[in-house]
C-alpha cells in the first residue's frame, strides 16, 4: 500500500541473518540495534517480537539446531553402516574450527542460563536441544550392537561419555585452543571409538 509501513519480516528471515552476523563479525558485533539494521528494522520492533536479547539468542540457537537435527536424521537413517553413521554424526558434531557461529552461539546462550534472571523455560528449551543429540546417539548406538558393529555396552551410558569427550574437545576447537584443531579432534574420537566400541570384526 502507497505510504504504508513496510511489513516486517518472517522471524525466520530475521534469525537467518542474526546466524549469518554471527558467521561474518561475531557475536560481539550482534547488537538489536545492528540487527534491525540488516533487517530493515528498528531495535525496539526487535524488542516487541523476541522480547529480549537472551530470547533472540536462544530463537536463533533453535533454529540452528533445527538445521542440524534435520541434517542429523538424514545422516543416521541412511542405508550405510552404523560405523559409518556414528563417524557422520561425530563430523557433524564437532565444530568447523575456531569461532564455528553455531559453537559460539551455543556458548553464549549457556553463559547466559547460568544468570540468577534466566528463566526454567530457557533452561528447559537447552535441554530439549541436548536431549536430541543424545536420544540420536543411543539409538544408533543400540542399533549398531544389535547387528554386531559395536561391542554390548550400555549405549546409554556410553553415549552420556561419548558426548562429554566430544563437548569437551569441541570446545578446545571453537574457542582456538592452540595444539588443538579439529582434524586432531576427530583422530582422538576415532581412536577413543575403535579401542573401546568397535568389535574386531
Amino acid at each position: 500500500m502507497a505510504g504504508g509501513r513496510r511489513p516486517a519480516p518472517p522471524r525466520e528471515d530475521v534469525l537467518t541473518a542474526a546466524m549469518e552476523m554471527i558467521a561474518e563479525r561475531g557475536l560481539e558485533k550482534l547488537t538489536m540495534a545492528a540487527l534491525g539494521r540488516e533487517v530493515g528494522m528498528s531495535s525496539g520492533h526487535l524488542l516487541y517480537y523476541f522480547g529480549s536479547k537472551d530470547e533472540l539468542l536462544l530463537r536463533t540457537l533453535e533454529w540452528s539446531e533445527g538445521r542440524l537435527g534435520a541434517e542429523r536424521g538424514r545422516l543416521l537413517t541412511r542405508a550405510a553402516p552404523a560405523r559409518e553413521r556414528l563417524d557422520a554424526y561425530v563430523d557433524l558434531y564437532v565444530p568447523d574450527g575456531h569461532r564455528d557461529p553455531h559453537w559460539t552461539l551455543w556458548l553464549e546462550v549457556w553463559n547466559r542460563s547460568q544468570t540468577a534472571a534466566a528463566d526454567a523455560d530457557a533452561r528447559d528449551r537447552q535441554a530439549a536441544i541436548e536431549g536430541a543429540w543424545h536420544r540420536d546417539l543411543v539409538a544408533l548406538l543400540a542399533e549398531g550392537i544389535s547387528r554386531g558393529e559395536f561391542r554390548r555396552v550400555d549405549p546409554d551410558r556410553f553415549a552420556v561419555r561419548l558426548r562429554a569427550l566430544l563437548d569437551g574437545l569441541s570446545l578446545h576447537v571453537a574457542i582456538g585452543l592452540r595444539g588443538t584443531d579439529r582434524a586432531q579432534v576427530l583422530t582422538h574420537v576415532r581412536e577413543f571409538l575403535a579401542e573401546s566400541l568397535l568389535t574386531d570384526t
